[in-house]
């Protein structure tokens, strides 16, 4: 079922939903995390995806799951994939062409 709704980027539920609440700067948050603060920056602006090795600091961090972190971006990235061209559409089934010839 394709989503008609962007969904929102980790990055922005990260800043949202923990930082802003919590009065947690990029520099102290990336510090806790043991990243620079550029790679932070780029994930809480929406520059760059959670990568599983981020999902694993988030989830210490917060007390969440990785998995939490790293279906989010899935989410995001799929619909981007999906939406930005209709390109994959032109590909067939390849078992439906398989059943159809025996």
């Amino acid at each position: 079922m394709k989503l008609t709704r962007k969904p929102t980027h980790p990055g922005t539920i990260l800043k949202e939903d923990y930082l802003l609440p919590l009065k947690l700067s990029i520099t102290t948050l990336s510090a806790l995390l043991g990243v620079s603060r550029k790679t932070l920056s780029k994930i809480i602006n929406n520059k760059s995806s959670v990568s599983p090795n981020m999902a694993l600091r988030l989830s210490r961090a917060f007390n969440t799951s990785p998995n939490l972190w790293l279906n989010l971006q899935k989410k995001y990235d799929l619909w981007e994939a999906e939406n930005e061209s209709n390109s994959w559409l032109s590909v067939k089934p390849i078992l439906s062409d398989i059943l159809h010839m025996s």
